[in-house]
């Protein structure tokens, strides 16, 4: 083999890697919901839109809750403490009208990123694996926008640690 030969070849190699890599991670995302989570978009409090997939690249937990619920309410300070403690990403996807998401974020001091949701996100839950629509609804995703965890129900500070700090390392 001449060596121009070889260059090709090892240019075609490295380019069918590259492609597969993408093409795995984002089987994965689908396979998880994270791509349809990531490709969701809600506004914040000012209005505008933001799409969640701007939070990929890091370790991200979106939460959805609601002013209204009580276990929602009792949790947020929670993630709140944890997320400025480990130093992952931290959103609010608060099914709730906006005045009420901001007049509880500066009621209860909470410094993450709130979004506003609708009716339409108890279905964007559901597919994502929460079939009863409840709140508070978790996801953590890795650095690679994998899923990493996902629960129903309030997580506690111990929990969160022991999901949040191997992704970080």
């Amino acid at each position: 083999m001449q060596r121009r030969e070889v260059l090709v070849l090892g240019a075609a190699g490295a380019a069918a890697l590259v492609a597969g890599g993408i093409v795995g991670a984002l089987l994965i995302q689908s396979a998880s919901g994270a791509g349809k989570l990531l490709s969701a978009s809600f506004n914040d409090l000012s209005g505008r839109p933001r799409r969640l997939n701007e939070w990929q690249g890091r370790v991200v937990l979106f939460n959805f809750w609601a002013t209204w619920c009580a276990p929602c309410r009792e949790e947020m300070p929670v993630l709140d403490a944890a997320a400025q403690k480990y130093g992952f990403s931290a959103v609010g996807i608060g099914i709730d009208s906006a005045a009420k998401i901001r007049e509880f974020s500066a009621n209860y001091r909470i410094r993450y990123e709130m979004l506003v949701a609708d009716a339409e996100a108890i279905q964007l839950m559901k597919d994502l694996g929460n079939g009863p629509g409840g709140l508070p609804f978790s996801l953590v995703l890795d650095r690679r926008g994998r899923l990493a965890h996902r629960k129903l129900g309030p997580l506690a500070g111990p929990e969160l640690e022991g999901i949040v700090t191997p992704l970080l390392r």
